[in-house]
């Protein structure tokens, strides 16, 4: 089994940057693909970024491409989120999620462990 710990969020203005941390311990973190979500109220949950497990392939969505970076550091078992330009339409709750496999996956029904989340404002 796999536990994953969110942390990182927190409130911003518009345009300004915040990088989220999902630190990950169970089982080997670098035999998974790592993916962020994120679901505002009234909204579906959505795809944000995905990376996989070597770190060599990442998924963007039009929404987010361009401002948000995903990356890993398997030594220290951490996945990031770095996200610039941050606008108020990125206010959400933001998921990090693991499942094993060797390439992009991009629904959410393709993860089995998932983070607590963490919530990220931006403010107009």
């Amino acid at each position: 089994q796999v536990q994953l710990v969110n942390s990182g969020g927190g409130l911003v203005q518009t345009g300004g940057s915040l990088r989220l941390s999902c630190a990950a311990s169970g089982r080997t973190f670098n035999s998974y693909a790592m993916g962020w979500f994120r679901q505002a109220p009234g909204k579906e949950r959505e795809i944000v970024a995905a990376i996989s497990w070597s770190g060599g392939s990442t998924y963007y969505p039009d929404s987010v491409k361009g401002r948000f970076t995903i990356s890993r550091d398997n030594a220290k078992n951490t996945l990031y989120l770095q996200m610039n330009s941050l606008k108020p339409e990125d206010t959400a709750v933001y998921y990090c999620a693991a499942r094993y496999g060797t390439r992009l996956y991009t629904s959410d029904a393709e993860y089995d462990y998932w983070g607590q989340g963490t919530q990220v404002t931006v403010s107009s």
